[in-house]
């Protein structure tokens, strides 16, 4: 059975977590400790606090926000 291939979001997780060195669980519970931002808030704030590159944010943020 071959493993389907990520989409969306979800299909950036992999290099999200190689380049950075955190798992998506704990990125995306930082993203849920800042309650009342808006999408493109959360996503400077992963910018500026983490170095984050904008996709990588955005796919966090997204993905997050979709849950």
């Amino acid at each position: 059975m071959t493993k389907e291939p990520l989409k969306g979001p979800a299909s950036y997780f992999p290099s999200i977590e190689a380049k950075y060195g955190r798992p998506i669980a704990e990125w995306k519970d930082l993203i849920r400790s800042q309650s009342g931002k808006k999408h493109m808030e959360l996503v400077s704030w992963l910018k500026q606090e983490y170095g984050l590159g904008h996709g990588h944010a955005n796919a966090l943020v997204a993905d997050t926000l979709r849950e």
